[in-house]
Order: C-alpha cells, then sequence, then structure tokens
C-alpha cells in the first residue's frame, strides 16, 4: 500500500451509510466522510452499490489498500447471522465475498460494535485498559463490543438481553428516546436499569458509550451510577470507520473477527 494511500473504512448503518480514508498512525479519518441515506429497499445488491460509491468516491485517497466494513450484524467469516436493523435478505449473505467482488480489493467485514471497540482500543478511552472493557453503541440499537486486555471477543450483542420482558435496545436505544420524546432524565433511568444488568453479569473494568449520541455524553452519563467507570468513546460516532480501516490492515484473510 502507498505510503500516500489510506484504507478505506465504511459503516453500513441501520438508517445511513457512511464511509471515510483512514489515517491509521493519527487514528482519524484523512479526509471528511462521505455519507448516504439508506435505499428504500437495503438489499444487499442496493447497498452494495452505494458501498462502491463511496469506494469510487475516494478513489484517489486509497488505491488499492483494503477496505474494511460494518454491519449492524453477527458477522462469523465474512458470513451474515443476523439482521436486527437492516434488510433480512442479509441473513447468510457471504458480505466479503460479495463486496470483495464488487469492489476488487481485499474486504473485511465486522460487526459495527466490535469495529467501534478496536477504533476505541487503539485510538481512544479503552487504550491501555487491561482486563475486561464493554463498548457499548447507542443509536438504531444498543451494539455491543467486549474487549479482554486488547483481544475482541466478537459478536456478543448485548442489546439484545432481555430486560424486563423486553430486548434491551427496544427500551433504552438513542433511537427509543426520540421516538418516545424522552427526557434526559427518563432515557437516563432506562440505561441504567440496562448497564446495571450489564455490570452484574460481566463486571467490566471500564464502559465506553459510543455512537452518535456520544456527542452529548454530559447530558446522560452522569446521571449514571455504576461501580465501573463509565466515559464516552473519544472517537465519537467515527469509532466504527476507524476501527474497520485498522480491522482492514491488520486482519488475516478468512479469520478477521477473531483477530483485532
Amino acid at each position: 500500500m502507498s505510503t500516500s494511500h489510506h484504507p478505506l473504512g465504511i459503516d453500513i448503518g441501520g438508517s445511513g451509510i457512511k464511509g471515510a480514508p483512514v489515517d491509521l498512525a493519527k487514528g482519524q479519518f484523512a479526509k471528511d466522510r462521505l455519507r448516504f441515506e439508506n435505499p428504500r429497499l437495503s438489499s444487499p445488491e442496493a447497498v452494495v452499490d452505494i458501498v462502491e460509491q463511496i469506494a469510487e468516491h475516494f478513489a484517489d485517497d486509497t488505491g488499492d489498500s483494503p477496505i474494511g466494513v460494518t454491519l449492524p450484524a453477527v458477522v462469523t467469516h465474512g458470513v451474515v447471522r443476523t439482521a436486527a436493523n437492516i434488510d433480512s435478505a442479509w441473513i447468510g449473505t457471504d458480505a466479503r465475498g460479495l463486496l470483495s467482488e464488487r469492489l476488487g480489493r481485499p474486504v473485511t467485514v465486522v460487526n459495527d460494535a466490535d469495529a467501534a471497540g478496536v477504533g476505541e482500543l487503539h485510538f481512544g478511552a479503552a487504550q491501555g485498559i487491561g482486563g475486561l472493557v464493554l463498548m457499548s453503541t447507542l443509536g438504531t440499537g444498543i451494539g455491543s463490543a467486549l474487549l479482554y486486555d486488547g483481544v475482541l471477543i466478537p459478536n456478543s450483542e448485548l442489546g439484545h438481553l432481555e430486560i424486563d420482558g423486553h430486548d434491551a435496545e427496544h427500551r433504552a436505544a438513542s433511537s427509543v428516546k426520540d421516538d418516545k420524546n424522552l427526557s434526559w432524565q427518563q432515557w437516563a433511568e432506562r440505561l441504567q436499569r440496562y448497564f446495571s444488568h450489564v455490570e452484574d453479569l460481566l463486571g467490566p473494568n471500564l464502559i465506553v458509550v459510543g455512537g452518535g449520541v456520544s456527542r452529548k455524553s454530559d447530558k446522560f452519563l452522569p446521571l449514571l451510577h455504576l461501580r465501573a467507570p463509565i466515559v464516552a468513546a473519544q472517537l465519537q460516532n467515527s469509532a466504527g470507520i476507524v476501527g474497520a480501516a485498522w480491522l482492514a490492515c491488520n486482519s488475516q484473510a478468512g479469520d478477521e473477527e477473531n483477530r483485532p
């Protein structure tokens, strides 16, 4: 990879598709990110069309460098296994094979929260933290990443824990705050219930909160009372793209999700 070229990170989310070349020496975007709304029918083929547009837009910045792509799904060996906040047509899709063929470059596909956790591990709030770190992304749903002594434990999906008879993300995702017009205090009470439960199960040394709402962490993190420190992601909503690009350059082919 040319020293002037940067790996491309692309985050396929529940509402939009975002991408940017990443400077891995600094852990930040090399150029401003490009964002598209999800297509009305967000099938794999329709989404890959948009991913291809993002890759073409940044072609001069990325050259033939590898591409890291995140999905809000369990991903094992490049194959999508679940689809909580994307079209169900993704289930069973060999996303790595499909994207590699269309883009003509090596592609790493990883769960979106796992990518965000890796971004925070190398460039953000989880740097140098021993033991267990929980990364929680609050957005359309609730994503989770578990990092133990700097190693990713992939596909934890703790946003789908059942709490009080509900899927946790249906009660406490930031999209729920918006949809139900909850105050910060009302939403924090739901987050408190969720994080207390997760803390009782896992006993993390640190909880890092990411997603777009992390930009307003001062509105809700002080309202939470947990044993572990709980902090905002330093990379905020760029953590997933940065982590995906890092994984694209540091993964072993065929075993991405286990080798962060």
